[in-house]
This record gives structure tokens, C-alpha cells and sequence, in this order.
């Protein structure tokens, strides 16, 4: 509840386009997964979307079924605000994602940019690397971008754990076969550089 309140509020007091993390359009993570998406329909879930512009671009697309999760009602009231009526054809899910409960095998793609890296304590990571193996279905893809090496050591106040790409994939160990590490220089809104590394891995 500590954190559901935590980040109710930031988007209660800032607009979405203020937030550090903010960007105009996501371009790294839309250039993944529409190169690794199948040309039928594909079922992506982004977790901790909050009121990211990624759901639009998705929507944008009929291949693509989007769900998107977030630990704030109010970062997702935002994004529904914005897609007005499109926001119909998303799945919008409140929750924490160590521990929601996912249906089993949902997911051709689950990606996550800013999230792990808030989860400090090996309990939480590892509540997370189940709801993973239990929501993407075998074969599916898992894209999840986090602070790098020379990233901040906070974000929002909070304290985060900085990876390096191999670190970053050890998280989630042998049942996720690592196909490509990406870095990005993400640039917040107040002129900032930021550090994320992306780890893309396959399920097994």
C-alpha cells in the first residue's frame, strides 16, 4: 500500500510529461517488440505502463492485444484519458506486480521498463521472475529495461538497484535464454542523461 500511495501521488502532483522517466514516444522498446512480434495477432503486456505513451503507439497497430499494468490507478487514468475511446481495447490491470495474479501462458511479449529496477529486495525480485514464468507462454519473449551501471542510485525518492547487462539477466537464470542486451541514453525532461541497459530473453 506504501508504494501504491507513493505513486498515486507523484501522478496526482505532476503532469506525465514531467516525470523523469517520461518520453514523448518509447522508441527503443516499440522497435523491439514490433521486430520480434509474429505477424498474427500478438499479446503484449506492459508492466508498470503506467501512463507511458507506448500503449498508443501499440494500439496503433491491430496486430497487437495490450494489456497494461500499473501499481497506480491514477498513472493509468491518465493513459485512458488520452486514448479516450481506444482506451476500450486495452486491459488495464491495478496492481503490484510481485504480487497480481496473472492468468498462466497470457503473453506472447512482456515488457517492463523502470520497474525491476525499483524491486531492492531479493524477495521481490524473485515474486517477480515467477509472475514471468507464469504469465508469458513457452517461447515467448521478455523485455526488461532497468537503471545501468551509470545510472542513478534514485528515482522519484526512491532507492534502486543499477545493472550490468549480464547482472540484469541473472536475475531471471536459466529458463530465460538471452538473445540481445541493448543500452539507451535516455534523456529526462529536465536535460538529464540516464543509463538503461534492456535485456531481451526468450522464454523456455
Amino acid at each position: 500500500m506504501e508504494a501504491k500511495n507513493h505513486w498515486d501521488r507523484v501522478y496526482a502532483s505532476k503532469p506525465a510529461e514531467t516525470v523523469s522517466w517520461f518520453q514523448p514516444h518509447a522508441q527503443q522498446s516499440l522497435a523491439l517488440i514490433r521486430r520480434i512480434a509474429g505477424p498474427g495477432p500478438s499479446r503484449v503486456i506492459d508492466v508498470g505502463g503506467g501512463a507511458s505513451t507506448l500503449v498508443d503507439d501499440l494500439m496503433a497497430q491491430p496486430r497487437f492485444e495490450v494489456s497494461v499494468l500499473d501499481i497506480s490507478a491514477a498513472a493509468l487514468a491518465v493513459a485512458q484519458q488520452r486514448l479516450q475511446a481506444r482506451a476500450d481495447a486495452v486491459h488495464w490491470i491495478v496492481g503490484d506486480i510481485t504480487q497480481v495474479d496473472l492468468p498462466e501462458n497470457a503473453y506472447d511479449i512482456w515488457h517492463d521498463r523502470a520497474v525491476f529496477h525499483f524491486l531492492t529486495e531479493p524477495a521481490q525480485r524473485a515474486a517477480y521472475v515467477e509472475r514471468v514464468r507464469r504469465a508469458v507462454r513457452p517461447g515467448g519473449h521478455v523485455i526488461v529495461a532497468a537503471f545501468g551501471p551509470e545510472g542513478p542510485t534514485q528515482c522519484s525518492g526512491l532507492p534502486v538497484v543499477r545493472y550490468a547487462p549480464g547482472e540484469l539477466h541473472a536475475q531471471f537464470g536459466g529458463s530465460f535464454e538471452l538473445l540481445e542486451h541493448l543500452s539507451e541514453a535516455h534523456q529526462t525532461p529536465a536535460g538529464a542523461i540516464q543509463q538503461f541497459v534492456y535485456c531481451h530473453c526468450r522464454m523456455h
